[in-house]
Order: structure tokens, then C-alpha cells, then sequence
């Protein structure tokens, strides 16, 4: 190891001549630190042991090659840290009763070399449709979240609302109102972290073991766990042109016979074909839950991206059925996904019994991120972005669907219906199986989720493509890609 040595030998009053140390000069750690924990190993193993005296920092600083700063600042650290003791006019000592917890010696960063030995940095993942956090407003976020951390700072960060914080409670539902047209108030608004969470909030507060849910086939596989983590059942109802199949869902909720208490349902882009349930399904799904008086929780995950025309309303827009709608969304779809803030609209009596769960599960959200997404939203900063996003994303979903038509063999071996909107292609599979193609794509660096996982069980020949994350340049290269898998001898190659 190059850099300074000294060598630890004692002279009178237990003063060390000099200093058996090592700093590497070529180390990225910065010397301050280096030299911190040179003097805490000398410390436990033995060779400075208690009540002995330092060196002065100019004699130590000579010795070791460094500026005396560096010196000042790491013995400084260590008087700070229990270490070492610093006696007036009489200079710097080893402590007499030594810390129990190692802080300083303690490795505060990551294994050179480990990580990138066990992943390859090349590798590109077609996600199931999530947002490009590439063009987040992070820097607008991050002023926010200064401004509402100074500003909650002098009202005490005591703790708040379980069901979230009021602000943006309050500013959530004037954004669904006009945005989306609901007709709901803060006090019907739960904030959660993600739509994942809002899932499981409710499945704890509302089901009870045994209970049914009813939920799309195929569909979203993490809701279903989130239901049975209450230990509620799962019943499939299967989704078609036209969204689920309610004459399939009355059917259920006869023969259970008032054991079924919510359907899940995710109406304005079905996860994860992207169908969009018909106006007579919508109607159907009405009556079925006034008459066998079931919840809809419906998952409106990203409302704000359609292309062609006027969104649908959600089915929670309806005021006669409010009642029986718990509504969820995400502004992870919105912004990013690490953004986790979600919220959870419904009946003010099931708004309390979410509170009184979410009080024991995690007492109240992050609140000044809270605070800082009202401020955004009030500025009209998220508004702004989604509109800026709903372009690009269009352009981007256009750009897939040109490759895919133009290129034989993709257009051979795979098909879809253009949804409206979105974040993803529901692309169906001819002549090779999702599980093969996910193996084949694996072997040239590129990630895919077979169908199989959106079923109960067996496998399913198509997957989801997200588009919305990757550039035009990116979407043609992963078209290379695939383009590649599809050719008559891809199977026989392997990594």
C-alpha cells in the first residue's frame, strides 16, 4: 500500500515518537477519514492503548505527509466520537473509557467490485408501464421539499393525521374533482404509499378472513396478494374484449352467496391487456354491486395518459354508487415511481376505518413530501408535467407501433389493439411461447415479463411492454432486439 508510514514506539509520559500509520495516497476515501480510522484500529488492537498522548497536530501532520487540517478535523471527529480525549494545555489523549460502538472503523460504503461482478450493466428491462423518471420535475420536488421541511420545522414535525396530511388531502381532491370528475372532499381522502399500499390498506381494514374478492383474469397479481395477506379469498373473473366479464361475476356472487364483498377492477385501461371496459359492462357492474351490495375498488392507475379523445370517467364518478366505490390511484405513474404516494378515495366511514389501520401501521405518511407535492400541484407544476409527458409518451407509443408494423418478423409474431392511452402495448404472441421469448430476450441482455405472471397459473402467450420509460432510440434498439429472438434459429442460441 503506498503512502506515509511512521512507526509507534513511546518516549516519556507514554508520548508516541512516532506513528505506525498507513494512508493511501491513492485512495478515493478522503485523507481525513483515512487517517480517523488508521488511529481507531491502532486503538483496538492494542498498540495505543488508554491514557496515552498524541503527538501535536503539526508533529503528526510532518510525519504522515498531510496538511495539518486533515489532522485537526479527524482528531476533532475522534474527541467527538468518545476516542479520543482532548486535555487542556496538555494535548490530546487516548480516552480512558473507550466507546462500546466502533463509528469511526465502521465501512460506510459499498464493496468495490462487488455489485457490478453480479450484474450485468447492460442489461435493458421492459417494464409492465411505468413513467421515464429521466424527465420528472426533480428539481421543482426538491425546492418544494426544502421549503415545506423549513416551514413545517416551525410548527414543531410533531406527528399528524394518520389518514395524511391535510393540505394535500385538501388540494387531492379539488385535482380529482375538476380533473376527473368526482365529487369528493378531503375528508373522503386516504393517503397512502403507492397504489400498493392503498391495496393493502384496504385489504386489512375492510376484508375479513374468508371473505371474497373478485378480481380480472388475467390481471394484477400483486392486488391479489394483497388480499389474501388479510387472509380474504381470490375468485378470477375473466376479462375479454370488453373489459371483465360480469355475467361471470353475477355468477359468482350468487354462489357465494354474500361471502363476496369487493371486485377489483381496473376499468379505463385493463391491467394488463389495456382493454376498456364497455359503457353496458360499467352498467352491469353497477347493478351487480348495488344488488349484492359489494365495494368496487377501483384502480385508476394513469388516468392522465390518453391519446385519442376524452378519457372515460372513472366508475366512481357515479353519485349514487359513491358509497360502494373505494377509488385508488398513484402519482408514482405521474411523476416516478420511487415517488411513493398514493391516496384512496371513498365513503367517510371507510375512510376512518382506514385511518384507524394506517395509525397502527404506520402511524402517517411522509409528510413533507406531502407538503411538497400539494405545493406542485397548486402550482400547477404536476398539471404541467403530465401534459408535457402525455405528448412525449404519444410520440414514443407511435414510434413502437411503426417499428413493430414495419419489421416482417414482428409483425409476423406479434399483434395488438393500439390502446388510447397508457403506458404500455399488450403485445399477443404467434408461433413462440412468452416463456421462451423472456429466455431468448434474457440471453441478448434484454429483461421481458411472460405472460405468465398477470394468471392464477399455466402460462399465457403474450406480455406487456412499457413503453412510456425508454427514448425512440431505446425503442428501436429493443425492437433490434426482439427482431433477433424471433428469427427461425434464435432458440438454439445461447449466453
Amino acid at each position: 500500500m503506498g503512502g506515509s508510514r511512521t512507526n509507534i514506539s513511546t518516549g516519556p509520559a507514554g508520548r508516541p515518537w512516532r506513528f505506525d500509520l498507513a494512508l493511501d495516497g491513492g485512495a478515493s476515501v478522503p485523507r481525513q477519514t483515512q487517517l480517523s480510522r488508521a488511529i481507531v484500529q491502532e486503538i483496538q488492537r492494542g498498540r495505543l492503548l488508554p491514557g496515552a498522548t498524541l503527538p501535536g497536530s503539526r508533529t503528526l501532520a510532518a510525519q504522515l505527509k498531510v496538511n495539518r487540517k486533515v489532522v485537526v478535523a479527524a482528531v476533532g471527529e475522534l474527541v467527538a466520537q468518545g476516542w479520543l480525549e482532548a486535555l487542556p494545555a496538555r494535548g490530546t489523549r487516548v480516552a480512558l473509557n473507550l466507546p462500546t460502538l466502533a463509528v469511526a472503523d465502521a465501512e460506510g460504503r459499498r464493496s468495490v467490485g462487488a455489485a457490478p461482478a453480479q450484474r450485468r450493466a447492460a442489461v435493458i428491462a421492459v417494464s409492465d408501464g411505468v413513467p421515464d423518471a429521466r424527465i420528472a420535475p426533480v428539481d421543482q420536488l426538491a425546492r418544494a421539499q426544502r421549503r415545506a421541511l423549513r416551514a413545517l420545522t416551525r410548527t414543531g414535525l410533531g406527528y399528524g393525521d394518520a389518514a395524511g396530511d391535510p393540505v394535500l388531502r385538501d388540494v387531492l381532491a379539488g385535482f380529482v374533482n375538476h380533473a376527473r370528475g368526482l365529487s369528493c372532499s378531503s375528508e373522503e381522502v386516504v393517503l397512502t404509499r403507492g397504489s400498493q399500499g392503498a391495496l393493502s390498506l384496504f385489504a386489512l381494514a375492510m376484508l375479513e378472513p374468508g371473505e371474497v374478492v373478485a378480481v380480472e383474469h388475467p390481471g394484477y397479481a400483486p392486488a391479489w396478494r394483497a388480499f389474501r395477506l388479510a387472509r380474504a379469498e381470490v375468485v378470477h373473473v375473466p376479462v375479454d374484449a370488453e373489459g371483465l366479464r360480469t355475467d361471470e361475476l353475477e355468477a359468482h356472487a350468487k354462489r357465494l352467496k354474500g361471502r363476496l364483498k369487493a371486485v377489483y377492477v381496473t376499468p379505463h385501461h385493463q391491467y394488463p391487456t389495456t382493454v376498456a371496459m364497455s359503457a353496458e359492462r360499467r352498467m352491469h357492474l353497477r347493478r351487480i354491486c348495488e344488488t349484492y351490495h359489494l365495494y368496487i375498488v377501483e384502480d385508476d392507475y394513469d388516468y392522465e395518459y390518453h391519446f385519442e379523445g376524452a378519457p372515460l370517467l372513472p366508475l366512481s364518478a357515479t353519485k349514487d354508487l359513491s358509497s360502494r366505490c373505494v377509488y385508488i390511484a398513484s402519482l408514482s405513474k405521474l411523476i416516478a415511481p420511487a415517488l411513493r404516494l398514493g391516496y384512496i378515495i371513498a365513503d367517510k366511514s371507510v375512510v376512518a376505518r382506514l385511518s384507524s389501520v394506517r395509525e397502527l401501521l404506520d402511524r402517517q405518511g411522509d409528510v413533507v413530501l406531502e407538503r411538497a407535492v400539494a405545493e406542485l400541484i397548486e402550482d400547477g407544476e404536476v398539471q404541467r408535467h403530465a401534459r408535457r409527458a402525455r405528448q412525449l409518451y404519444r410520440e414514443r407509443r407511435d414510434h413502437l407501433l411503426e417499428q413493430l408494423a414495419s419489421r416482417p418478423p414482428l409483425c409476423a409474431a406479434l399483434a395488438c389493439d393500439p390502446p388510447g392511452g397508457g403506458l404500455a402495448l399488450w403485445l399477443r404472441l404467434r408461433g413462440v411461447t412468452s416463456e421462451e421469448l423472456a429466455r431468448r430476450a434474457h440471453a441478448r441482455d434484454l429483461t421481458l415479463t411472460p405472460g405468465s405472471a398477470h394468471v392464477a397459473d399455466g402460462s399465457l402467450p403474450a406480455f406487456r411492454f412499457g413503453f412510456a420509460a425508454h427514448t425512440t432510440e431505446e425503442l428501436s434498439a429493443i425492437c433490434d432486439t426482439l427482431e433477433a429472438c424471433l428469427k427461425p434459429d434464435a432458440g438454439a442460441k445461447r449466453r
